[in-house]
């Protein structure tokens, strides 16, 4: 792997700058630290917002298809960049390489699904009750948007959002997480880059903004928009917020995502499922298995291969080949992870793994063992969300049980049920089945594909990005009527003459 100042300077950035700001940035690989920014003042907040609200003014009037143009350049780029880009990813979040590379497509992904959308943000014609006149909708953009991302997906959730608001007509003020800015500034450089291609771009399409002054985006009257992912509790305070002024938003919150076995599983499939989605980015995805409910008849045996499966895992360096689970990302995160623990203990459970690594060769870095805790029923512990790869185990023996169970937490982000019996996998879809936004059949919580909208119910804030039809968060929508005829007829049949 080239090292961080080779990385840097690949993706336009210059390394000497970053060197004596406020703001340290340290690789959780190590726990050393890697570069030191600048964070972004009051008025250098106020002044990106600016840009951003000139920038709509030129930008809303150009052709939706040519937007796309500027997309499409941006994931030309992103393609050129994505080993290198994925390699920073990795330095700054710590996910393995493939993780890396795979957050990386997902931008370029969502690029060619915006540059197709670019060409089918289409409305309606709509009936009208009254003879001679037509009745439409139409979708203009809505103006410049804040996107809000955490350290976990450093680029692929910003690139959801701003791939589809480019595309709709709105630019992006972004404040990335303080614990992976490094990815959000390279970011900003390849959109330079394309920006220089499409030729006629107006300044202030993209802006980023670091530290804790960017929080202000929340209150910014000049964004009608704010997309936000983060822990519930960062939901529940900016959402009245955003709110208070009347704004929308979009919130991808926590996840308590879970598992039910059936009897009639593949249990081959369902240990690679449960090992991937549970151990998958350290356990630090808001789609990673949090609760397996398993089935009396096989729980057991199913748990003991997971045991077998979790000793094998390799845990360590996640530039190394062999590696499948890196370091969680900072001290705090193994706190909660070790304080959890110890609560299932005391809840009576059962714990396999949970032990630290290679804190003799890496004392400032996080390591754990992915860890198992067999609970003798759902507590207030499991309930809530550690993110960190710590798994729940618990059994049912009827399906109804189960999904009492699957639903009873605060969280409704994903979902998923392994079975070879086709009633089960249609009660688990049908409207009294799971409640979370995504719903899985022999495929784990985690791994969402650009083309279906993401997000989640109850507590997991009811957003949704990405695919289908969530581009209309993004636009504003317009209801016309023309009468074509030499009447005025009122509807719902009201007579009013004027003398």
């Amino acid at each position: 792997m080239p090292d961080t100042d080779a990385i840097l300077t690949r993706l336009g950035l210059d390394p000497s700058s970053m060197r004596d700001g406020d703001l340290e940035v340290r690789t959780p690989i190590t726990g050393e630290p890697i570069a030191r920014l600048t964070t972004s003042t009051a008025a250098d907040v106020d002044a990106a917002v600016t840009r951003a609200v000139a920038a709509f003014e030129a930008w809303r009037q150009v052709p939706a298809p040519r937007r796309g143009e500027l997309v499409r350049l941006l994931g030309e780029e992103l393609r050129r960049e994505k080993e290198a880009l994925g390699a920073l990813v990795t330095l700054e979040a710590g996910k393995i390489v493939q993780e890396g590379l795979g957050e990386v497509q997902e931008m370029i992904d969502i690029c060619d699904f915006a540059v197709g959308l670019s060409r089918q943000l289409y409305g309606l014609t709509i009936a009208s009750e009254r003879p001679g006149h037509r009745m439409f909708e139409t979708w203009h953009p809505l103006g410049p948007i804040a996107v809000i991302t955490a350290f976990n997906f450093p680029v692929a959730v910003w690139s959801w959002n701003t791939a589809v608001a480019l595309a709709c007509g709105d630019p992006v003020v972004w404040k990335p997480s303080s614990l992976t800015p490094l990815t959000a500034l390279a970011c900003r450089s390849i959109f330079e880059r394309a920006a220089e291609r499409f030729g006629d771009a107006p300044d202030g399409l993209l802006e980023v903004v670091v530290g804790d002054e960017a929080r202000s985006l929340v209150d910014d009257p000049r964004l009608p928009l704010v997309s936000a992912t983060g822990s519930t509790a960062m939901g529940r305070t900016i959402a009245p917020k955003i709110a208070g002024r009347l704004a929308r938003s979009v919130l991808e919150l926590g996840g308590n995502n879970g598992m039910i076995v059936a009897p009639t599983a593949d249990l081959d499939l369902a240990v690679r499922a449960i090992v991937f989605a549970a151990v998958g980015t350290a356990g630090q995805r808001c789609t990673s298995l949090r609760r397996l409910i398993v089935h009396e008849d096989v729980a057991d045996g199913l748990l003991d291969r997971l045991d077998r499966a979790y000793a094998s895992v390799g845990v360590g360096d996640p530039r190394e080949d062999g590696t499948l689970c890196g370091p969680l990302i900072s001290e705090d995160a193994f706190t909660a992870m070790r304080e959890a623990l110890d609560r299932a203990r005391a809840d009576g459970a059962q714990i396999s793994g949970g032990d630290r690594l290679h804190a003799d060769r890496w004392p400032d870095a996080y390591y754990v063992r992915p860890a198992i805790a067999r609970m003798p029923a759902q507590t207030d512990l499991v309930r809530e969300e550690t993110f960190a790869p710590l798994l729940y185990a618990m059994t049912y023996s009827d399906l109804d049980e189960a999904i009492a169970l699957h639903n009873d937490v605060p969280q409704g982000l994903s979902s998923c049920v392994f079975t070879g019996d086709l009633r089960e996998s249609e009660r688990f879809l049908s409207p009294g089945g799971s409640d979370c936004g995504i719903a899985n059949v022999n495929i784990g919580p985690s791994g969402a594909e650009i083309g279906g909208a993401f997000g989640g119910e109850k507590e997991t804030g009811g957003g949704r990005e990405s695919g289908s039809d969530a581009w209309k968060a993004y636009m504003r929508r317009q209801t016309a009527t023309i009468n074509y005829s030499s009447e005025l007829p009122l509807a719902q049949g009201i007579v009013f003459d004027v003398a």
